[in-house]
């Protein structure tokens, strides 16, 4: 018996081209799965095949719950019986009895070459998805195998992958035996069919063709830093030289446009534009909306948005097609743009100018003309007049140093009134919501006087609510409802 098992193992082991081991286990698994067919089905089983000799002995297990957990007598043993038979045992330790093995001939010499083979079958796979996990190729090439369901099975060497129809580019028409590229979206390990998720309408897809076309890419002469991508219809990407000597748009777009050409054609004829990164964000946005000229540009780090100033003549060029350009270009650069006119900007300045003078004479109780005089000279805000350097206010000509000192004394008074009312309003505030990331004793105190006191009151409102409760941007409010409902989804 046991001679029989040592031979089958190695005739397995050399036929599959997998580790004795993997047999061994898979021969184990078949083992226990028909001694439970003789006990119950429900049963913990474990069966030991010894590697030399092919010996092997079985154990029917029990795991020690707390007796209160106690709900399954098939596979757990109350706490208290448990240390009936041994006192040194504890929650979450095994108690095992050993069984008289099961005559290895009986089992059905079918059902068990089955689990065995299912369990080789899977090793198989494993390793074939290790391998070609190793090689770290984020851009596959393969062959259409067939459709199901309109998504596409692609063969890549000896393994299948999945491109769903959802990340196939919009109107291309792939048939089986086409040749087709696509970026690695995510391994699925759990899936029964292909485990390989593949995109071609993710932004990394063209990072990853651009790379193909352009050698000095992987020369580390020239980087694509970012991408964003109407698929099908328009792309953009920022390019980086680590090279003087190398003009970065010019090397992605190749003698006579070839390079940019084979990309378009891969991506179904996706026109694609080509602009110059920039480590200063401000610059790397007026690059990004090419062709289209800013005449001017005001940066808000707070908000993490820009404004940006065309002329009538270049809105359109801005906005382009159903609003593509501005779109692709805040994806690419991770800003969001407000375009306007000059006429629309010179508005908005005069607005916000109002609202600040408006603030600086209620609670600094100055009058109009020494509002405007702190408007010109840059102050937006309580903070800058209480705590910007002395010297700095005392350069100001229409001001001496005792209304400096005065203007600063009271902005300080106010913010100290201002962040004791906030301190009492957050008083009974939920500790849930004073945790949440994105969240400040500022907003909590806003939201206090509203009535939103814990984390689920934040998770109960619309992001438009939020926006009209606090005066913060869309995106903000998105993101901080989006956190404070995370644990309903855990």
């Amino acid at each position: 018996m046991s001679r029989e098992i040592l031979l089958l193992v190695d005739v397995l082991a050399r036929e599959k081209n997998v580790t004795r081991d993997i047999v061994f286990g898979a021969l184990e698994l078949a083992l226990a799965s028909a001694t439970k067919k003789r006990i119950h089905d429900d049963a913990n089983v474990r069966v030991v095949v010894d590697r030399e000799t092919g010996d092997f002995e079985t154990f029917r297990r029990w795991e020690v719950v707390a007796d209160h957990d106690f709900l399954d007598e098939e596979q757990q043993i109350p706490l208290s019986e448990a240390q009936g038979q041994d006192p040194e045992v504890e929650v979450g330790d095994f108690l095992e009895e050993a069984l008289e093995p099961i005559d290895f001939g009986r089992i059905g010499a079918q059902a068990a070459k089955q689990v065995i083979l299912q369990k080789i079958r899977d090793a198989e796979r494993e390793q074939i998805l290790n391998d070609f996990l190793g090689r770290k190729e984020h851009l596959v090439i393969g062959t259409i195998k067939r459709m199901e369901r309109g998504n596409a099975i692609i063969e890549t060497g000896k393994i299948e992958a999945l491109l769903p129809r959802d990340q196939m580019i919009p109107r291309e028409n792939l048939r089986v035996g086409d040749r087709v590229k696509a970026f690695l979206l995510r391994i699925d390990r759990a899936a029964r069919g292909p485990q390989l998720i593949l995109s071609r309408t993710a932004p990394e897809f063209i990072v990853k063709l651009f790379a193909l076309e352009v050698p000095e890419v992987d020369d580390g002469l020239l980087e694509i830093k970012a991408a964003a991508r109407d698929p099908g219809m328009r792309a953009k990407i920022a390019v980086k030289s680590n090279d003087q000597r190398i003009d970065p748009i010019g090397t992605c777009v190749g003698m006579r446009g070839m390079r940019v050409t084979a990309v378009t054609n891969e991506l179904a004829g996706e026109r694609v534009d080509i602009v110059l990164w920039s480590p200063d964000p401000a610059q790397f946005v007026v690059g990004a909306l090419a062709p289209a000229e800013v005449s001017s540009i005001i940066v808000d780090e707070e908000k993490h948005c820009m404004d940006v100033v065309v002329d009538e003549q270049n809105l359109a060029i801005a906005i382009g097609r159903g609003g593509q350009n501005v779109r692709l270009a805040s994806e690419m650069t991770g800003w969001t743009i407000n375009l306007m006119t000059e006429e629309e900007s010179q508005t908005l300045v005069e607005a916000e100018a109002a609202a600040i003078r408006v603030l600086f004479m209620e609670r600094l109780d100055v009058d109009e003309e020494v509002a405007n005089i702190l408007i010109e000279e840059g102050f937006s805000t309580l903070e800058e007049v209480a705590y910007v350097p002395v010297h700095e206010m005392l350069e100001i000509e229409s001001f001496d140093e005792a209304t400096v000192q005065e203007l600063r004394e009271r902005a300080r008074n106010v913010l100290l009134t201002e962040a004791i009312a906030t301190e009492e309003k957050i008083e009974d505030v939920a500790e849930d919501m004073l945790g949440l990331e994105g969240m400040d004793k500022s907003l909590a105190g806003k939201l206090a006087g509203s009535g939103i006191k814990t984390r689920d009151d934040l998770a109960d409102l619309a992001v438009d609510e939020l926006t009209e409760l606090t005066g913060m941007d869309t995106q903000r409010a998105k993101q901080l409802i989006t956190t404070a409902r995370a644990h309903w989804f855990e």
